[in-house]
């Protein structure tokens, strides 16, 4: 974990997210920074996650949302798209799943949030938890005939490098992106920090060459948002040398669209001689949401409306 000297606050946990995108001044360098303490704050709020599961699914939602996020153009009232991250790797975590629109409506959940791995120095262990294994993207426009689906091999569980490999490889696009998480000892405040940089076409030398050495030169993500670095200090460290045109601004929010009517369809899937038993029993039925936790009860009434009608 962090020393007694660096801990997270409270206070900071609990400002909303922040995210700031622009280009450099030459239109060869896309930067986006992401300062998502409240993101993972809601997660655990919502749910009971060790912290390396935290640390995990944190990780996760922050570089969801850095794709999501501005990787269109579109006018206003254009639907935009939607972004699906899995990490399925053969550690103890399992499956970690994150979900994010255009807007930055985030939701993610960890197969086994108990896991807690540590390192030599009290810091969550995210490689060893993960392990190797597949990563899935896939992403979803308003108009597209299907969604576009593209996996690499998960070959360092750290989430930002896998990330960065799928992007390079899957979507051909030279990208650097980077996370870090901060967690209190007591789990009381949490800070979390993200980057992602990508080379557009028509990119100089000169600026790829700028882009790369500024990458290389930001410290420790972790490290900056303890000291209370924001959004357009992390932006002003990767524009060093690059210049900057208007930045945008956004807000992402942790937000679960489930509700009733959608946990009832999910009873919908069981086998229909296991809905009449139930039905028959006068037994209720508890369906819980995996992202948020939200818990839903359905009596033999309600029950009844998903039997075909004879």
């Amino acid at each position: 974990m962090t020393s007694q000297s660096e801990q997270p606050d409270m206070e900071a946990s609990a400002r909303p997210a922040e995210l700031v995108r622009t280009i450099s001044q030459q239109g060869g360098i896309s930067v986006r920074v992401l300062i998502g303490s409240n993101l993972i704050a809601w997660a655990m709020a919502l749910r009971d996650l060790a912290p390396t599961a935290a640390n995990a699914l944190g990780r996760t939602l922050m570089g969801t949302v850095l794709i999501a996020v501005g990787a269109a153009e579109r006018s206003e009232d254009e639907p935009g798209e939607n972004v699906q991250v899995q990490l399925r790797g053969n550690g103890p975590l399992g499956s970690i799943v994150a979900i994010s629109d255009a807007e930055g409506r985030v939701r993610g959940t960890v197969s086994e949030p108990d896991v807690d791995l540590q390192l030599a120095d009290g810091t969550p262990d995210v490689a060893r938890a993960i392990g190797l294994g597949t990563l899935t993207v896939v992403r979803h426009r308003p108009g597209w005939g299907e969604p576009y689906s593209g996996n690499v091999p998960l070959t360092s569980g750290e989430v930002a490098e896998d990330l960065t490999l799928y992007l390079t490889e899957s979507e051909q696009i030279p990208s650097a992106m980077g996370l870090g998480v901060a967690m209190a000892d007591d789990r009381t405040a949490v800070l979390g920090a993200g980057f992602l940089v990508q080379i557009l076409p028509g990119a100089t030398d000169e600026e790829v060459a700028q882009a790369e050495a500024n990458v290389k030169a930001l410290p420790n993500l972790s490290e900056l948002i303890l000291q209370g670095a924001t959004g357009d200090d992390l932006l002003d460290d990767l524009l060093r040398g690059l210049g900057g045109r208007e930045r945008h601004y956004s807000q992402p929010i942790f937000h679960c669209p489930c509700d009733g009517e959608r946990a009832l369809r999910t009873l919908g899937l069981l086998e229909r001689s296991t809905l009449e038993e139930i039905v028959d029993n006068q037994e209720t039925q508890e369906v819980r949401c995996h992202f948020c936790g939200q818990r839903y009860e359905f009596g033999a009434s309600q029950i009844t409306t998903l039997l075909p009608r004879t």
